[in-house]
Order: structure tokens, then C-alpha cells, then sequence
């Protein structure tokens, strides 16, 4: 089964250009995500996320290490965008939000980044896969028509820490064909202490099930290897700071029983986690075990997990 992904169809009927345009609107008072920093990030003025107009850029390479139905035969083709609109204190990507070294990573102009998105679909990628793509939006969407223009027709993933505003998200409504956001936290005391956020949980919440209304549960091709919808990673934290019961069951009552869900066991302590006790050690297989009963008894179908 072949899908033709909706951002094409968006660019045939002009509405992707005006989608640009409003995003890059957004930025001259930044409200791209619920930070709301209001700084005019067109002309290079930067807030929280530590990113300008410019796409910035970690890495771009086919991916093995995702989830099965993206990383299918040939990988996922996958583009780590430097930087987050979160501050996890335990961040498992602190190479990339936080870099320290100089070179790599660099910012890029949005024709580069179209030809990262062309080059990884000819290595034979299954989909493009944008890693913390919230705070570079309008950079990724501004690369678009020129990608299309030179073949670009595979899936593109919108791969989240999950704080993501509503209406951004509503804005995006047929350019992402597969969703796969966090849901971190199911107390907002959690999001504060450990991610500087007051307001994770009904943001993350609110996002995610816009998510699905627009892609609905995930779809796979005979292959197995995804083509539209939405798929949820939980990252089990120590002392159940994840709230995985909470969140299961917001899952399955809220979204779907069939929502595909991967229950992440290798949560490690790095970062600054280890100037918060609680999120300084390993978590232990007792807490793992007690997030996969939590998905079973919230009736979860489509779970992912260490056995």
C-alpha cells in the first residue's frame, strides 16, 4: 500500500504556501510553542529554544534504532533538529539539545535541509523523521516545496517531546502524515521539577489528541512499516514520575485501544539528572513491569515494549 502523503497535495493546491506564511508569522513574536517567548525569531532574536531563522541542524542519516514500523528494511531518514522548547533535567538527547561542541551542529539554509529530506528518501529511507521539530516548524515547512519539487513523496514524522501547542499542531493538519509525541509526564508537579514547565500535562494532553484526530491509529503497509498515524512513546521514570497509570489510561479512554504505544525501559540517568535524587539511578524492573500491567489493564492493544 502506497499512501500519497497530504503535504503534497497541500502544495498542488497552493495552501502549503499560505501555511508558510503564517508560520513564519508566528516567529516575529515566537508563540510556536506554549513558552510563548514573543521574541521576533525572523530576525534572528532567539528565546528559550536557542534557535533563529535559521533550520539548525545536529545530524541527518537513516535511522535504525526507532520503532519497527518506521525503521522497517532501510531506516528511518532521520534529522536531529539541535536544541528543544524543553529543559529536562534528564535528557536522553543532551548531545543534541545541549550541545557543547563547536562544528556540528550548524545551522543550514532551508534549501540545504530540502536536500537533506530528498538525499535521505534516495538512500532508500522509509520516511523523513524530524527529532524535536516544535521550535523549527516554519524552517521545516519553508523547505518543503523546493524537496517536493525534486521527488520528495515518502511519509514525514513528527517526532516530539510532546510540549507542543494546540493550535500549532492544528496548523500542521496534512503536512505530517505520522505523529509520535511523548507523553512524559501525568502530574504537572513532575513537568515543573524536572522539565520546567508548569503546564505539561493538559498541554501534552490537548496536543496529542489532536494528533489523532488527524491521523487516527497507526496505519502500516504490507510491510509492516508505517505510513499514517499515531504512534506514543512513555519513557518509564523512577518512582513512577511518569505516571503510567494515568497516562495508560488516558490512552485508552482518550484516544484509542488500538493507539500503538512504546513503554520505553532505558531510561538513564544523564544530563543534570543527578542533581535531582529521584531521577538519579536506573529505573528498576519492578517499575518497568508495573508500566506494561499498567497498559494491560487500561485495555491497550498495540503495545511495545521489553519482554
Amino acid at each position: 500500500m502506497r499512501t500519497r502523503p497530504g503535504y503534497i497535495r497541500l502544495y498542488e493546491s497552493g495552501e502549503l504556501f499560505g501555511r508558510i506564511a503564517a508560520l513564519n508569522s508566528i516567529s516575529k513574536a515566537c508563540a510556536l510553542c506554549p513558552r510563548r517567548c514573543a521574541v521576533d525569531r525572523t530576525n534572528g532574536v532567539k528565546g528559550v529554544c536557542r534557535t533563529g531563522a535559521l533550520p539548525f541542524i545536529s545530524a541527518s542519516h537513516p535511522h535504525f534504532g526507532e520503532e519497527p514500523p518506521l525503521t522497517g528494511f532501510r531506516g528511518s531518514g532521520t534529522i536531529f533538529l539541535t536544541h528543544c522548547n524543553l529543559l529536562c533535567v534528564f535528557c536522553q538527547n543532551s548531545e543534541i539539545s545541549h550541545p557543547t561542541k563547536t562544528g556540528e551542529p550548524r545551522e543550514v539554509s532551508t534549501d540545504e535541509l530540502s536536500s537533506m529530506m530528498v538525499s535521505l528518501q534516495r538512500q532508500g529511507c522509509h520516511n523523513i523523521n524530524f527529532v524535536s521539530p516544535t521550535h523549527q516548524v516554519p524552517q521545516i515547512v519553508e523547505a518543503l516545496p523546493k524537496a517536493i519539487e525534486n521527488g520528495l513523496d515518502i511519509p514525514l514524522v513528527y517526532n516530539t517531546g510532546g510540549y507542543d501547542d494546540i493550535e500549532l499542531i492544528r496548523s500542521l493538519d496534512g503536512i505530517f502524515d505520522i505523529y509520535m509525541p511523548d507523553m512524559k509526564y501525568a502530574d504537572d508537579s513532575a513537568g515543573l521539577k524536572l522539565s520546567g514547565v508548569p503546564d505539561y500535562v493538559e498541554t501534552n494532553r490537548s496536543a496529542v489528541k489532536e494528533m489523532h484526530r488527524q491521523v487516527g491509529d497507526l496505519v502500516t503497509d504490507e510491510r509492516g512499516i508505517a505510513v499514517k498515524g499515531l504512534i506514543v512513546r512513555h519513557l518509564v521514570l523512577p518512582e513512577d514520575l511518569a505516571g503510567s497509570n494515568e497516562t495508560m489510561r488516558f490512552i485508552a479512554d482518550e484516544l484509542s485501544p488500538m493507539t500503538y504505544v512504546n513503554i520505553m525501559d532505558q531510561y538513564r540517568p544523564c544530563f543534570r539528572a543527578f542533581e535531582e535524587k529521584q531521577v538519579s539511578r536506573r529505573i528498576t524492573g519492578d517499575e518497568y513491569r508495573g508500566a506494561l500491567d499498567a497498559a494491560r489493564r487500561a485495555g491497550l492493544k498495540r503495545t511495545e515494549g521489553a519482554s
